[in-house]
């Protein structure tokens, strides 16, 4: 049966890692037991290495200048030690792939669009590293700088597995455990490799039969089928799309997060069935949860969070949800999406306090 092509984010990811990207994370694999074998202690450098020689591969010498720059950039701004001014730094970088003329000399650099669209995932992914080490590096003290040089951050913002589509994983969580020092044991890293890719390879299965079989994001990418359809039709359909969701990004996650392992370090749980979700509040905390701890502990805690007044509360998960929602492009609909998820949890949050009073449990 027919493909079906609708769903870019599977369509493109599949295409670029066929052609080079799974090739590239071979190599890190390879790059990284060796150095875990025979330097361990110098094994955040050799990755770093490899990191900048498989950007350049792939984006070129100007795409790879760009993301230097950002980190260059970051970096300065991060010595003044304000995280107002880190954080304006960082909008502001995350700006400049939103600008016509610049995004049109982008392209100019590519002969496709595939590989302008590459730079600029890449870029965006790399804009919340840059974030968490500036913001890391404001909020520890002198004594602590040593571990938050140049250096290290080149390390996390080069590092492969995770440097075209994440997941994210916080700068403070990735330099604690890659200085950690283990055992390294062939056989049991082995058995992780073996377990790890027979599951990915079940993910992708499973993505490629609703991509072949369902037609789920050709039937909304036409509006005839959808108005003749029931409301049972159409929450079926929803359902049918987050299940795709969560399954593709079971694949998308699961392959840099074996790498991680495999160099041993703890990777972000992957994504919670949807299925087994019923509120907004667990669905933003149990699908990408590199991405609600970035959020949580960036902007949402330093905002006041649950622990402030109400409006407080309110203000600080609005302004999280812009966040998201301007990361992820800006465009209007992104907005609407993100301000149904941010009532969402604030309805949900506002129920439970409700519940909370021994009054109404009694009633109950």
């Amino acid at each position: 049966l027919p493909q079906d092509p609708m769903d870019f984010e599977w369509s493109y990811w599949i295409e670029w890692g066929r052609e080079r990207i799974l090739w590239l994370l071979a190599g890190h694999l390879l790059v990284s037991q060796v150095s875990r074998l025979l330097v361990e202690k110098y094994k955040p450098w050799c990755l770093m290495v490899y990191g900048m020689a498989a950007c350049w591969l792939l984006l070129g010498i100007k795409g790879f200048a760009v993301i230097l720059l950002h980190a260059t950039i970051s970096f300065a701004v991060a010595q003044f030690q304000l995280s107002l001014l880190t954080w304006l730094c960082s909008l502001i970088l995350l700006s400049t792939l939103r600008i016509p003329v610049v995004e049109e000399t982008k392209r100019k650099w590519y002969d496709t669009e595939n590989e302008y669209y590459l730079l600029l995932f890449t870029v965006s992914v790399r804009c919340l590293f840059c974030t968490s080490f500036s913001l890391e590096y404001c909020w520890h003290g002198p004594a602590q700088k040593s571990s938050h040089s140049f250096l290290w951050m080149l390390a996390y913002v080069f590092y492969y597995p995770t440097f075209h589509n994440g997941p994210l994983m916080n700068f403070d969580e990735f330099s604690k455990q890659m200085r950690r020092q283990e055992a390294f044991n062939l056989k049991t890293n082995l058995g992780i490799l073996i377990v790890g890719i027979i599951r990915i390879f079940f993910w992708w299965c499973l993505a490629e039969l609703m991509i072949h079989l369902m037609y789920i994001h050709a039937l909304y990418s036409s509006a005839s089928p959808l108005a003749a359809a029931s409301y049972w039709a159409l929450g079926g359909l929803a359902l049918a799309q987050v299940l795709f969701f969560y399954v593709k990004y079971l694949v998308l996650y699961g392959v840099p997060a074996l790498l991680l392992q495999m160099d041993g370090l703890k990777p972000p749980t992957l994504p919670c069935c949807v299925s087994l979700m019923y509120s907004f509040t667990k669905m933003w905390r149990s699908f990408d949860v590199g991405l609600h701890r970035f959020l949580v502990r960036y902007i949402y805690v330093p905002m006041g969070g649950s622990q402030s007044s109400l409006l407080g509360t309110l203000s600080s998960t609005a302004l999280t949800f812009a966040f998201v929602s301007y990361w992820h492009g800006g465009q209007s609909y992104l907005w609407y999406w993100g301000a149904l998820n941010w009532l969402g949890v604030i309805v949900e949050n506002g129920v439970k306090r409700i519940l909370s009073i021994s009054l109404i449990q009694d009633l109950i």
